[in-house]
């Protein structure tokens, strides 16, 4: 890590360590299941440059699987997040492996068009109980011995999950995988020239960042002891772009910055209803208007240090 990076990282940390002083913990932890998410896409437009308009597929699908496997096969809730990001991962492989050979607006809406199939199974599906969710799911107990109905208990994992795909998210942009990732947004053919297989490097990354957004889901699912249609909806997916660009596309910290916003935004003006989406949608514009780096991103720039 860099200085800069360093001193931001102290910051995000400080601040999920202290805010719950102040502010409401479930309210944190959407935050920071959102954030895990916005970071898992951002690993695959910011660093990748692959539009995913179908990334709520990923969500959903952990929720549901994670639910369904805590309340109806009584998994402990470590091993039902493992079961829904392990679906999650293996949903990365299938429509990975469709998707990927295509570019831009193609490969946009192949995963929407995936990610719309999903949702109207979700909805048919008898296990998902249609618009009416998967609800009362157990959180349990954390490896027999952390009761998560101690709201405290619940935060303290949903952090560690947190800092830990971050950090996972972070090594990876920084890895010699990440350097190629990035060779290939700055230039598929230069890298290809150089011989690399860019092709598998964006399908790898494709799996991450599903294997990655999946184990969001599949953490929220038990916070809010809940899967909805609403995770699996082409909104979400529009939901998570606007967080990415709005924090600072293609920076680390950004996603979590925006998510912060986003569902601050959310939860504190819910009382004007529909407006909620106006006004999200008045920020986006003069987001895109006044600071197209977006908030992080306009940092690094005025700094000179990435973030």
């Amino acid at each position: 890590m860099t200085r800069a990076q360093q001193v931001a990282f102290g910051v995000m940390v400080a601040f999920f360590a202290l805010a719950p002083l102040v502010l409401y913990p479930v309210f944190l932890m959407k935050v920071m299941c959102f954030a895990l998410f916005a970071c898992a896409f951002n690993l695959l437009i910011g660093f990748g440059r692959l539009l995913s308009f179908g990334h709520a597929m990923f969500l959903g699908t952990a929720g549901y699987a994670s639910a369904h496997s805590a309340k109806m096969w009584g998994f402990p809730p470590e091993l039902a997040i493992l079961f829904g990001t392990a679906c999650a991962a293996a949903l990365a492989l299938v429509s990975g492996a469709l998707a990927i050979r295509r570019q831009g607006i193609y490969f946009a809406m192949i995963t929407l068009a995936l990610a719309q199939m999903l949702f109207f199974y979700f909805l048919q599906a008898p296990f998902t109980h249609g618009e009416d969710g998967i609800q009362a799911v157990p959180r349990g107990k954390l490896f027999g011995l952390i009761d998560l109905t101690n709201i405290w208990a619940m935060y303290v994992t949903v952090a560690v999950v947190f800092f830990a795909g971050f950090l996972l998210i972070f090594r990876a942009i920084h890895s010699p995988f990440g350097q190629v990732l990035k060779a290939i947004r700055e230039n598929e053919a230069r890298a290809t020239s150089l011989g690399y297989n860019t092709t598998l490097y964006k399908y790898l990354a494709f799996i991450l960042s599903g294997t990655l957004a999946g184990l969001a889901g599949a953490v929220k699912a038990i916070v809010f002891q809940l899967a909805s249609l609403t995770d699996a909806h082409w909104s979400m997916s529009g939901e998570v772009v606007l967080i990415t660009l709005l924090g600072g596309l293609g920076t680390v910290f950004g996603p979590v910055a925006g998510a912060l916003v986003i569902i601050t935004m959310e939860n504190y003006l819910a009382q004007l209803g529909a407006w909620v989406t106006i006004t999200q949608g008045i920020i986006f514009v003069i987001c895109v208007l006044a600071f197209r780096r977006g908030i992080v991103g306009e940092i690094a720039h005025f700094i000179k240090k990435p973030l």
